[in-house]
């Protein structure tokens, strides 16, 4: 929690544009493609013998925290993979803050678990602790950096006052 602590900290008066090219973003980028690896090494490999085994209530619950922790690390990676394309000029500031590219599917990676997850091959379970609070910082970056870029002043917000100051003018 200390290091989730730190990189809120961190991102403290950042703007988008240099926590994009900051040391913490290529952190969480790395991290999270490793977890991507990860997951997938597991889930394609012994998850599959191991999800076997498992009597017919924990598979179900296995099934649906499969999908639970591959829905997270989806929607992480590609919430970065969003922020390095604005980064790298292949994406426009705008476009990345429009809502389908926001972090997203709160609703399936938040909810609670199902009954019986601790019926679960604990690798599965580290997979599922590990995504949930990689979600979660992400959740908390996209919060934060976006809500900065909301309340920076700029082009907009002075239009926006010159609209009030003369509502009548076109």
């Amino acid at each position: 929690m200390s290091a989730e602590l730190h990189e809120s900290d961190l991102l403290d008066g950042m703007s988008l544009h240099s926590f994009r090219g900051s040391a913490l973003f290529e952190r969480v980028f790395n991290e999270t493609m490793a977890l991507v690896e990860d997951c997938a090494r597991y889930l394609d490999g012994r998850g599959v013998t191991e999800s076997h085994a498992l009597p017919r209530k924990a598979a179900l619950v296995y099934a649906g925290e499969s999908m639970r922790v591959t829905t997270r690390l989806m929607q992480a990676a590609s919430w970065l993979l969003v922020q390095r394309a604005v980064q790298e000029g292949d994406m426009s500031n705008d476009v990345a803050a429009s809502d389908r590219y926001r972090l997203g599917a709160q609703e399936i990676c938040l909810a609670q678990s199902e009954p019986g997850v601790d019926m679960l091959p604990e690798t599965l379970l580290d997979l599922l602790t590990r995504s949930e609070n990689l979600y979660r910082r992400i959740a908390r970056f996209d919060d934060l950096l976006f809500q900065q870029a909301e309340t920076e002043p700029g082009v907009h917000s002075q239009f926006a006052k010159l609209a009030a100051a003369f509502p009548d003018s076109k």
